[in-house]
């Protein structure tokens, strides 16, 4: 009995991790590739999104309300994916609030390294602009910012789910909700980045 139980045990620690690791990891090479949801390349002022993978948001002008937006996107975004050398998350915000993004980023910094994390200034028709191209049926909030930030490809492109059949069928993720970053948009990106690494093995394989 005693022999049953300790190879029970053995077999829960070590085999069933290893059938939901292959059994996610083929859902995802499974899914290929992550919707384009404007055909038309995005232009941002001030930040170079060609060949990036960028996460893109609005603080507007009450920085100091967005803490948890931001400490959300670091913990279950930015964290994971900041090693990546071509990723990188940028935030626009009112130029009033210059002091508050400085606190805010000493804040962040000493969780980890910000070099591929970028907060821009940016006037309220510049955020306007850039915000309808992303999402056209959204607006921005009072305060000139958005919960919501979006994933942009290397083409400067709106990638996410679209598609009415999908069970997140929107292409951009509220950054105030732990859920749709842990459970929609980090799926998002992990599939986003391996297209780009079966496009590179393909390449490189001519």
């Amino acid at each position: 009995m005693q022999q049953f139980q300790k190879r029970f045990v053995l077999f829960v620690l070590f085999v069933i991790p290893l059938v939901a690791y292959l059994f996610f990891a083929s859902g995802i090479n499974n899914f290929g590739r992550l919707p384009v949801v404007n055909p038309q390349p995005i232009q941002a002022p001030s930040i170079e999104l060609h060949n990036k993978i960028t996460i893109l948001g609005f603080l507007g002008n009450q920085v100091a309300l967005k803490k948890a937006f931001s400490s959300n996107l670091n913990e279950k975004i930015y964290k994971r994916f900041h090693e990546f050398k071509d990723f990188q998350v940028v935030l626009y915000f009112d130029p009033s609030e210059q002091s508050v993004v400085d606190e805010l980023r000493l804040q962040l910094g000493e969780l980890v390294d910000l070099s591929h994390w970028y907060f821009l200034p940016a006037t309220k028709d510049q955020v306007q602009e850039v915000f309808v191209s992303l999402s056209p049926t959204d607006q921005l909030n009072a305060d000139g910012g958005s919960n919501y930030v979006f994933i942009i490809d290397k083409d400067q492109l709106v990638r996410g789910r679209t598609s009415d059949d999908s069970e997140y069928p929107f292409p951009r993720y509220d950054a105030t909700s732990v859920a749709d970053l842990s459970k929609y948009m980090v799926d998002d990106v992990k599939i986003l980045l391996a297209e780009y690494r079966m496009a590179l093995k393909k390449n490189n394989g001519r």
